[in-house]
C-alpha cells in the first residue's frame, strides 16, 4: 500500500515537472530580430555642453505661481532658438499658456496622421538643506567624469534637448517628413500641466488633430533591476496610472488634556484608527493586464526559477505576487496604491483638538475607477470608527488611469523595433507607469500613447530621480539623440508605422 502510494506521489511530482518544463519551453522569445543599424554620428562634448547650458537654467515651476521664473523659461526658449537655428528655421514654433512651446514640422503627405513628440522644461526643486549633499552644483550643468550633472539632466532636459538636437541634425541633412511632426515643451508638468499641455492638448483637439502616435517621458532602460533577467530591460510604458488625493475629516469634542475622553473617541484617536486601518487594507491585486503583459513578455529572457515561475502562475502566482508586493517599485504595478501624506490636528500639547485632517493619495491602476476607490475609502474608514461621522473630499486634479495603448499594433512594433536598433541586445516589453506624466492630456486625440526615456538606469540611479545627484551619462545621452533621430526618420514615413 505504503509503496503504491509513493509510486503515485512520483508520478504526480514527474507529470507536475513535465508540465511546468513544457510551459517554460512552450512560451519562446517575444524579442524582434532587427538588423545592425549604422550609429549617427554624435559630437559628444557639444551636445553636452549644450544639456549643461539648459540645465543652468532654475527653470522650477509652481503649482500656485504661474510666473515663478517665468525669466528662467524665456531664456530657456531664448536657447533653443540659438543652439538649434535650422529647427527654427524649418518649424513653425507657438508659445502656448506664456510659457509652454509647440512646434510644428509639416509633412509632405496631409492625409498621413501626424505624430507627436513630448518633453518638459520644468523640473522639481532640490530639497531644502541638501545642496551641500551633490557632488556637483545642482544647477551647474558640469560635465564631469563622463555625465552632465544638475537637476533636469535626466528630468526632462535630456529628453527635450535630445529631441532638438536629433531634429536639428535632420533639417541640416535636408531631411523631409512625410507625416507632419508635432514637438510639445509644457512648463508645469512637474505640477500637473494644466496651463501647459492640456492648453496644448485643447488646442491640437480643436485643429482636429488626431495623432498616429505619442511619446512621452516614462519608463527606462533597466538594468539589474529585475531578479533574474541578465540583459538590460526596456520597458514601454503603454499605459499611465490615475491620481486621486482625498482629503478626511474627523470632528471631536474638543477639551482639556487633563480630562480624555472614552479611549478612541478623540479626534486623533479616531484619525489613527482609520488611517490605519487604510494602510493595512490595501486595494486588492495581482498579475494581471499591464503588468501580466510585462511579465509575460521578459518571462522567456529570464534565468533559473523566475523564469519557470512567471511561465507557470496558474502555480506559482501566490508566491511571485508576494515576492513582487515585497518591494515597492513593483507592487505599484498590481494594484491601485494607498499612500498617507498629510495629517494636521492640534496645536497646543494640553488641548483635545476638535479636529483631525488627513489627506491620503491613490495612484489608480487601469480598471479601477475614482469612484471604486472613494467607496474603498469609505467602507474602510466607516469600518475603523464604527459610525459614517466623517467627511470625504476628493481634491481637484483626480484623473482615472489612461486608456491601454495595444502592443500589437504597428505603432508600438516601431517604438520596439527603433529601442532594439540603437540599443543592441536590449530587450523590451510593455510597462505601466506609476508617476504622472504630460501624455495623460492626450488620450482624446491618440489611441497610440507610450511613455519612454531612453535612459539607462541601475537601482542606483533610480535614487538620483528627483533627488540628490541627479547626472546623466554623456554616452546615454548620445544614444538619446540616435533615438530619436531614428524615430523620426522611420515614423515620419507615411507607410510608417
Amino acid at each position: 500500500m505504503v509503496k503504491r502510494l509513493l509510486v503515485g506521489v512520483v508520478i504526480v511530482l514527474a507529470l507536475l515537472v513535465a508540465v511546468l518544463a513544457a510551459n517554460t519551453l512552450r512560451k519562446g522569445s517575444r524579442q524582434l530580430d532587427v538588423p545592425l543599424v549604422a550609429a549617427v554620428a554624435v559630437d559628444e562634448a557639444a551636445v553636452a555642453n549644450r544639456l549643461g547650458e539648459a540645465v543652468r537654467l532654475r527653470t522650477i515651476s509652481s503649482r500656485e505661481d504661474s510666473n515663478l521664473n517665468a525669466d528662467q523659461f524665456r531664456h530657456l526658449h531664448d536657447l533653443l532658438q540659438t543652439r538649434f537655428p535650422k529647427t527654427h528655421a524649418a518649424l513653425k514654433r507657438e508659445v502656448v499658456g506664456d510659457l509652454s512651446l509647440l512646434y510644428t514640422w509639416e509633412g509632405s503627405d496631409p492625409r498621413a496622421a501626424p505624430i507627436l513628440l513630448l518633453a518638459h522644461q520644468d523640473v522639481v526643486p532640490v530639497a531644502p538643506g541638501t545642496d551641500g549633499d551633490w557632488q556637483i552644483a545642482p544647477f551647474s550643468g558640469e560635465s564631469k567624469d563622463g555625465y552632465v550633472w544638475g537637476r533636469g539632466s535626466w528630468d526632462d532636459k535630456g529628453n527635450l534637448m535630445s529631441q532638438m538636437e536629433a531634429v536639428e541634425m535632420l533639417v541640416a541633412s535636408g531631411f523631409k517628413p512625410q507625416r507632419t511632426v508635432y514637438l510639445a515643451f509644457g512648463a508645469d508638468e512637474e505640477v500637473s500641466g494644466a496651463r501647459g499641455a492640456a492648453k496644448i492638448a485643447a488646442l491640437l483637439k480643436e485643429r482636429k488633430v488626431h495623432l498616429d502616435f505619442v511619446i512621452d517621458e516614462g519608463l527606462l532602460i533597466l538594468d539589474g533591476i529585475l531578479p533574474g533577467l541578465i540583459k538590460p530591460a526596456a520597458l514601454i510604458g503603454i499605459a499611465e496610472k490615475g491620481y486621486l488625493s482625498v482629503v478626511l475629516k474627523m470632528s471631536a469634542t474638543p477639551g482639556h488634556s487633563s480630562m480624555p475622553p472614552k479611549k478612541g473617541t478623540s479626534a486623533i484617536a479616531m484619525m489613527s484608527a482609520a488611517l490605519k486601518r487604510l494602510d493595512d487594507e490595501q486595494l486588492p491585486g495581482g498579475i494581471r493586464g499591464v503588468g501580466g503583459e510585462m511579465f509575460d513578455t521578459i518571462a522567456p529572457e529570464m534565468s533559473g526559477f523566475s523564469r519557470v515561475a512567471l511561465s507557470n502562475l496558474w502555480l506559482f502566482g501566490p508566491v511571485v505576487s508576494k515576492q513582487l508586493e515585497s518591494a515597492a517599485s513593483t507592487n505599484a504595478m498590481l494594484r491601485t496604491t494607498t499612500a498617507l501624506t498629510i495629517i494636521n490636528a492640534g496645536n497646543k500639547e494640553n488641548v483635545l483638538p476638535g479636529r483631525a485632517e488627513a489627506t491620503v493619495n491613490f495612484r489608480i491602476l487601469p480598471g479601477d475607477t475614482k469612484e471604486q476607490v472613494m467607496d474603498h475609502m469609505r467602507k474602510q474608514v466607516t469600518h475603523a470608527v464604527g459610525s459614517d461621522q466623517f467627511e470625504l473630499f476628493a481634491l481637484p486634479g483626480a484623473v482615472d488611469a489612461s486608456k491601454v495603448a495595444p502592443t500589437d499594433s504597428a505603432q508600438y512594433k516601431l517604438l520596439n523595433k527603433t529601442i532594439r536598433e540603437v540599443f543592441p541586445g536590449t530587450l523590451v516589453a510593455p510597462g505601466l507607469m506609476v508617476g504622472a506624466t504630460d501624455s495623460i492630456h492626450y488620450g482624446d486625440i491618440s489611441d497610440h500613447i507610450f511613455k519612454f526615456s531612453p535612459v539607462r538606469a541601475n537601482a542606483e540611479d533610480l535614487k538620483r530621480f528627483h533627488g540628490t545627484n541627479e547626472r546623466l551619462a554623456i554616452s546615454n545621452y548620445a544614444e538619446a539623440i540616435r533615438f530619436y533621430h531614428r524615430l523620426l526618420s522611420e515614423g515620419s514615413k507615411a507607410s510608417a508605422p
